[in-house]
């Protein structure tokens, strides 16, 4: 048992930005870029390790909050951390708990010393410190942990952005010193809001403690597309080209797209099985709402030249049947379609680097049809009732 490794491969001929990777790992060695499915509670939602693997998952990340509530850190360490807990053979990731300070505590409850909760789950006062984040994830056992962070929300003044950018590299290096799992890496997260001095300075004194990796953190929170990618670019600039980059919170795929541009390696949202509960999958074509009266009688598949096993054995007209008719097998196979669909995106991706023309295959999915008005409505829905479901984790 080591800690990770990355090993660049190559650049993209036209634009040294653009990375091909391999991430090492205590659980097999895989390619980068990657998307990372997200299990909060140590379980995708509705699917089974084995369907993962099928969908060709490799890092699966579940949430240091949540299993700090539920079971208990102290259950999962004497099940044998967090792979034998659930059954993945593959590698796996803890968040911090650093998006509940965002989702979840207000301002007035963040202090220098943690950040102060009311349980979701029963209104129980709790309090999580640097300390208390990383001794939970070294007890997870997870292959990569992370360092607790304040993800501060957009939009806020300058003022409370470098405050809060300066407390989260406080608390990188109180983590770092607690960090006690030889077995285990530990990513410093990278924050600073919309502010480009703020970003530069929160990467370079970030990658001054010799994280084993980092993260791009506050992205995803409320700010329009130009300015989380100037926050992407803005950090990346700084961070060292021989250790994994990790951009938190972000599915989308065109917002793939972009991260890969600017550098990014790994990438991880709710997202695609978010989404799937309400009846909504991705496209070549843009995103869909499969409960669509138009897809009634359609005995085609979600996509034709989709590899994955809701595209290979049933068509619209049954996956609608199910969401319409409140089956759980329909979020399944919408859940499986989804995170096979991001999956393949990121070989695709892999597979244009390789072949020096990542441009171009950039420049062919953005001209897919994905802005009519309907795919717009379709996404507001979608966004809608992410909102109205906030503490539907997974």
């Amino acid at each position: 048992m080591s800690k990770i490794k990355y090993e660049l491969i190559k650049n993209n001929k036209n634009d040294s930005n653009v990375r091909l990777g391999i991430l090492h790992t205590n659980h097999g060695s895989y390619e980068t870029p990657m998307f990372m499915p997200v299990g909060t509670l140590a379980n995708v939602k509705t699917l089974m390790p084995e369907e993962l693997k099928a969908c060709s998952s490799a890092v699966v990340l579940s949430n240091t909050y949540h299993l700090w509530l539920r079971p208990g850190e102290d259950v999962v360490k004497k099940a044998g951390g967090l792979n034998k807990f659930m059954n993945y053979d593959g590698p796996t990731l803890t968040d911090s708990g650093g998006f509940q300070v965002f989702s979840l505590a207000k301002p007035k409850d963040i202090n220098e010393d943690g950040v102060k909760f009311k349980s979701h789950i029963d209104g129980k006062t709790l309090f999580l410190t640097p300390e208390k984040s990383i001794d939970i994830q070294n007890k997870l056992d997870s292959d990569i942990a992370m360092s607790f962070d304040e993800c501060a929300p957009y939009p806020a003044t300058r003022e409370y952005i470098e405050n809060s950018m300066r407390r989260t590299l406080r608390w990188a290096k109180r983590g770092k010193d607690a960090f006690n799992n030889p077995n285990q890496s530990l990513f410093g997260i990278v924050q600073g809001g919309e502010f480009e001095d703020l970003r530069k300075e929160s990467a370079i004194e970030t990658v001054k403690m010799d994280f084993d990796g980092y993260s791009i953190g506050g992205t995803s929170v409320g700010e329009p597309k130009d300015i989380m990618y100037n926050m992407i670019s803005y950090a990346t600039l700084y961070l060292p080209i021989d250790k994994p980059r990790y951009l938190m919170g972000v599915g989308e795929p065109i917002d793939i797209l972009e991260g890969v541009s600017r550098g990014i390696d790994m990438f991880d949202c709710v997202l695609p099985t978010r989404i799937a509960r309400h009846g909504n999958c991705f496209t070549h074509e843009g995103r869909i709402n499969i409960k669509n009266a138009k897809y009634k009688e359609d005995f085609t598949p979600i996509e034709d030249t989709c590899d994955c096993y809701t595209c290979k054995n049933f068509t619209k007209a049954y996956v609608r049947h199910l969401i319409t008719a409140g089956e759980v097998n329909g979020g399944r196979l919408l859940s499986i379609h989804n995170i096979r669909f991001l999956i393949k995106l990121t070989e695709d991706i892999r597979k244009s680097i390789k072949e020096d023309r990542f441009e171009e295959f950039k420049e062919e999915f953005d001209k897919n049809p994905k802005d009519t008005l309907k795919h717009i409505i379709d996404k507001l829905n979608s966004e809608l009732n992410s909102i109205l479901h906030e503490y539907d984790f997974n």
